[in-house]
C-alpha cells in the first residue's frame, strides 16, 4: 500500500486524527460537532443526494490507462459501490480501503459477479499507474484475484472528477497548511441505472450492512428471496449509521405469516371433513352397493 513513511507522521497528525474522529460522521452527526471544527472543515463532508442518478458520460481512466465511463460500468446490470479517494493520502483513505477490503472479504458474493467496485481518486494530480499499484496491492489482501474485473481502480481530470463528486455531494478540501486533503469516509450504493440508493460512513463497515445495501441497491437483481426479506424487515438509521429492524414491517410480516398459517390450517381442516363426509354418504360394502343400483 502507498504510505507516508513515519517520519512524516508528527506533522500531521493532529489533523488526521480530527479528520478521524469527525469526517467518519454521518451528514446529522458531522454537523453538530460543526461548531468545533476548524474553519476549512466547513466546506467538507457529504450533502445526502438520494435517489438522483449521476451522470454516464463521465469518462475516467481505468488502472491500465485505458478511458472508462461510468455507463461502461453501469451497463452490466448490477449494483456498483463507489468509494471515493485519493492513494496519497497519509491514513485515512488506506483505512476505508482496509475496511471495505475486511468486509468484501466475509462476503461470499466477488466483484465482477454480483456487484462492481468504483475506487475513484478525486486527486486529479494521481495517475492509472498509482492506481495500478494499489489495485495489485489490495487485490492481494483481498485473496480473490477474480475480483480484478470487478474492482475498477479510476483515476482522470480536474473537471471529470467534479462532475462525479458533485453529483454524489463529496465535499472535500485541501489543507495546505498539511499538504493533503480533507475529506469524508464513505461508501456510496448505486442502482445498475446510476441511482444513488444508500451512504455508509466510517472506517470499518458490517458485512450484513454492506450487503443489505447492495440487495437494496440492486433494484432486485442480486440476492436471494431471504435478502429480499431481511430488507424488507430493516430500515437503515442515519443516526446509528446501520440498517436495524423495522418494528412496522416486521409486524406486518408477522401478520402475514399468521394469515397464511390460519389459511393452511382451515384448507387441511376443511380438506379433511369433505373426505369425512363422502365416506358417509357411501355404502359400506360391495352387497348394498347392487341393492342401491336395483332399487
Amino acid at each position: 500500500m502507498l504510505r507516508r513513511s513515519s517520519s512524516a507522521v508528527p506533522g500531521f497528525v493532529a489533523a488526521v486524527l480530527l479528520m478521524l474522529g469527525a469526517l467518519c460522521l454521518p451528514p446529522s452527526a458531522l454537523a453538530q460537532r460543526a461548531g468545533d471544527m476548524p474553519a476549512v472543515f466547513d466546506s467538507v463532508g457529504v450533502t445526502e443526494h438520494l435517489g438522483e442518478t449521476i451522470p454516464g458520460d463521465v469518462t475516467l481512466v481505468d488502472s491500465e490507462g485505458q478511458p472508462v465511463q461510468i455507463e461502461d460500468v453501469l451497463g452490466r446490470d448490477r449494483p456498483v459501490l463507489l468509494n471515493l479517494v485519493y492513494h496519497d493520502c497519509p491514513m485515512l483513505c488506506n483505512l476505508v480501503l482496509d475496511g471495505l477490503t475486511a468486509a468484501l472479504k466475509d462476503l461470499s458474493w466477488t466483484p465482477g459477479d454480483q456487484f462492481e467496485v468504483l475506487t475513484v481518486s478525486f486527486n486529479a494530480a494521481e495517475t492509472p499507474d498509482l492506481a495500478a499499484r494499489q489495485k495489485a496491492s489490495y487485490l492481494t489482501t483481498y485473496g480473490r484475484p477474480e475480483a480484478a474485473r470487478g474492482w475498477h481502480f479510476l483515476t482522470g481530470d480536474a473537471a471529470s472528477l467534479d462532475r462525479l463528486t458533485d453529483a454524489v455531494g463529496f465535499q472535500y478540501q485541501w489543507v495546505e497548511q498539511q499538504q493533503q486533503f480533507a475529506h469524508p469516509a464513505v461508501l456510496i450504493f448505486l442502482s445498475p441505472s446510476g441511482k444513488i440508493s444508500r451512504y455508509l460512513y466510517g472506517l470499518e463497515y458490517d458485512p450484513s450492512d454492506v450487503r443489505t445495501a447492495l440487495v437494496e441497491a440492486s433494484e432486485g437483481t442480486v440476492g436471494s428471496t431471504i435478502d429480499r426479506v431481511l430488507l424488507f424487515c430493516l430500515q437503515y438509521d442515519p443516526n446509528a449509521n446501520s440498517y436495524v429492524a423495522d418494528a412496522i414491517n416486521i409486524m406486518k410480516l408477522g401478520g402475514l405469516l399468521t394469515v397464511l398459517a390460519l389459511g393452511t390450517v382451515l384448507l387441511i381442516f376443511w380438506k379433511r371433513e369433505g373426505a369425512s363426509q363422502q365416506r358417509e354418504v357411501l355404502p359400506d360394502n360391495l352387497d348394498d352397493l347392487e341393492l342401491l343400483h336395483h332399487s
